[in-house]
C-alpha cells in the first residue's frame, strides 16, 4: 500500500527529507546550522552582495499537477527562482523551501518533488538549508526563497539601459507559452506531453551560468529574465531605466517547432514571443561595440542562441519596426497574478 504523508506525520516527513538531503544533496562548509533549529545560519563570503528571491507556485494557477511529475515539478520550481538570481548576474547558493502538501499525498511523491530540487541545485553546489511544511486545503503549493551572491559591484539591474543600446536576447521565448497552448487544446492525449514545446513548458531551462558570465564582462548594462514574457520584461527594463525601445520584427527569433504549433493554433507566431511565456531565457541590453563580446560569451556557455532584437531609444515607449517600414505601438503588458479573466470567479 502506497505510504501517505498522514501515515508518516509532519515530523516523520521532515526527518525523510532531511535525510534524503543529507544522502543526495551537497554539504557547504559556510553552513553553521542547517535543518533541525528554529533557523539556518550560514557565513556569507567576503566581498560579495547577498541575493535575495522568492517564488511560489500554485497547483491549478501555475501549473497542472495530472501533467507533470513530481520530480519535473521540483525542477521547474526551483528553476524559476535559479533563473532570477542569474538574471542578476549572480549564482544560488542557499534555498529555504516551503511546501503546503495534502494529508492524502504519497510520501514517495514528495521525495521526489525533492529530489527535482536538488537536480537543479547540485550543479551549482547550493543547499537546502531549511524551509516550512504545512497542510493545504484545496491545493498543493510550493514556495522557494533561493539566496545568491554576486561579486561586489558585478550585480546587474534592470534600470542600467540608455539610449543607444543594444537589445540582444537568448533562445526562442514563447515557446513556453505555445507548449502550455497545446497541452491545453489537447490535454486528453498522453502523447502530447513528449512535444518539443510542451517539455521547454513543463521543465524550462534557466540561463544563470550565462547570466554570471555577462556580468562578469561588465559590458551589460541591463538585464532581466523572461518570466513573465518578453514584451512584459522588455517594459519593466525601460520603466526602471527611464527609456523607451524600437524592436525589428524581421530579428525576432522564431523556433521551427513555434511556427508549427503556431500553424496548428491559427496563431500568429510573433504573438507568442511578445506575449506572457514563462521561457527564462535572458533579455540583456549594452553598447553597440560590446556585441560581439557577449555573443562570444555566450558562445562559449554552450552554443546559446542569441539574436539583436532591438535598441534602447530616448522615448518612452514601446515600438515594433516591420519589415516594409511601417510602425507599431505596443503595449508592454506581463503576467499580473490578480488580473480578473473570464475564467475566474468573483464575488
Amino acid at each position: 500500500m502506497t505510504e501517505k504523508i498522514g501515515d508518516i506525520g509532519e515530523f516523520g516527513l521532515i526527518g525523510r527529507i532531511s535525510d534524503l538531503l543529507d544522502r543526495g544533496g551537497i554539504r557547504s562548509e559556510r553552513v553553521t546550522l542547517g535543518i533541525g533549529d528554529d533557523t539556518a545560519s550560514f557565513l556569507p563570503r567576503p566581498g560579495y552582495e547577498v541575493l535575495v528571491t522568492c517564488d511560489s507556485m500554485v497547483e491549478g494557477r501555475h501549473y497542472l499537477s495530472e501533467h507533470i511529475s513530481p520530480f519535473d515539478l521540483g525542477r521547474r520550481a526551483m528553476t524559476v527562482n535559479i533563473s532570477d538570481i542569474g538574471a542578476m548576474g549572480g549564482r544560488p547558493v542557499y534555498a529555504l523551501v516551503s511546501l503546503g502538501l495534502k494529508a492524502e499525498m504519497a510520501v514517495h511523491d514528495v521525495e521526489e518533488l525533492y529530489r527535482g530540487f536538488l537536480a537543479e541545485l547540485n550543479p551549482f553546489d547550493a543547499v537546502i538549508i531549511g524551509g516550512n511544511l504545512t497542510r493545504s486545503g484545496n491545493g498543493m503549493f510550493i514556495d522557494i526563497t533561493l539566496l545568491g551572491e554576486v561579486e561586489q559591484g558585478k550585480g546587474v539591474r534592470r534600470s542600467g539601459a540608455r539610449p543607444g543600446d543594444v537589445i540582444l536576447v537568448t533562445g526562442y521565448p514563447g515557446q513556453s507559452a505555445g507548449g502550455l497552448q497545446l497541452l491545453l487544446r489537447d490535454a486528453d492525449n498522453p502523447d502530447v506531453l513528449d512535444h518539443p514545446l510542451v517539455r521547454v513548458y513543463s521543465t524550462p531551462s534557466h540561463r544563470a551560468r550565462l547570466g554570471e558570465a555577462f556580468a562578469q564582462t561588465g559590458c551589460a548594462t541591463a538585464m532581466i529574465d523572461t518570466s513573465d514574457g518578453f514584451l512584459g520584461d522588455l517594459g519593466h527594463i525601460c520603466v526602471e531605466s527611464r527609456v523607451g525601445a524600437e524592436l525589428f520584427e524581421e530579428k525576432i527569433p522564431v523556433s521551427k517547432d513555434l511556427r508549427e504549433a503556431a500553424r496548428l493554433l491559427g496563431r500568429d507566431p510573433y504573438d507568442f514571443f511578445l506575449g506572457e511565456s514563462d521561457d527564462y531565457e535572458l533579455v540583456v541590453t549594452c553598447q553597440p561595440q560590446n556585441v560581439a563580446l557577449l555573443r562570444s560569451v555566450a558562445a562559449g556557455c554552450g552554443a546559446v542562441p542569441m539574436a539583436e532584437v532591438g535598441r534602447i531609444t530616448a522615448a518612452h515607449g514601446i515600438t515594433l519596426l516591420l519589415p516594409g517600414g511601417g510602425r507599431r505601438s505596443l503595449n508592454p503588458s506581463s503576467w499580473d497574478h490578480f488580473r480578473i479573466t473570464s475564467d475566474d470567479k468573483t464575488t
